[in-house]
């Protein structure tokens, strides 16, 4: 006769729940990075080819069309920006970040989790203040008005607040990596970026010695 098992209590279902929320919203995150490049380059690529357009119009006529997408360099810097704060905390889940690892590496267990600890600690400590200060800069811009000086006049608090979600995620990521390695727990990002190359095979000797 098999025991039928015993249905999961709330606290590991709230706890089950909110694992998978934190995981969506840091991949989430990264799609929307992702899709903030991938708008760069069809910006720059669109505006190539009006440039080239226009080129051969004035090669033929002798007189340029004038094709041009208005403000494409301020979206594409305002599109970098968003992608690059809102990739911060899926790239520190997978290992992205650059990390110095030697010592560490070489450190018993018990001194890597304290080390862990303290600069999971120092950056939550930076992030959390450049979030607070990234919501008080998109709080100015919007109460002052503050637009962009390109032919597109846009509210720099649009773009901004792209940024100030980024670190949001940002500091959410690292008080969930902190009480994890509090906890007793490896970080997420352990084994993963740092070690991009281990598997690789070695190159051969002609290739070292350059003959």
């Amino acid at each position: 006769m098999i025991a039928a098992s015993a249905p999961p209590t709330p606290f590991i279902a709230r706890r089950f729940l909110m694992r998978r929320f934190l995981d969506n919203l840091y991949r989430w995150s990264g799609w929307l990075a992702a899709t903030f490049i991938a708008s760069i380059c069809l910006l720059v690529f669109a505006q190539v080819i009006l440039n080239l357009v226009d080129r051969i119009a004035k090669m033929t006529t002798g007189s340029a069309i004038g094709l041009a997408i208005p403000s494409y360099a301020d979206f594409t810097g305002f599109f970098l920006a968003a992608s690059s704060f809102l990739a911060l905390a899926y790239t520190l889940r997978e290992g992205g970040h650059i990390r110095v690892s030697l010592f560490i590496a070489n450190a018993g267990p018990k001194t890597r989790h304290f080390i862990e600890l303290w600069c999971l600690a120092l950056a939550l400590a930076a992030s959390a203040y450049f979030t607070w200060y990234a919501a008080h800069l998109v709080y100015e811009s919007h109460k002052f008005h503050d637009l962009s000086a390109g032919m597109i006049a846009v509210p720099i608090w649009i773009p901004q607040t792209a940024m100030l979600t980024g670190l949001v995620i940002l500091t959410i990521a690292l008080i969930d990596e902190f009480v994890d390695v509090l906890k007793g727990n490896d970080p997420s990002y352990t084994d993963k970026g740092e070690n991009l190359l281990q598997g690789d095979p070695p190159l051969p000797s002609s290739t070292v010695s350059g003959e």
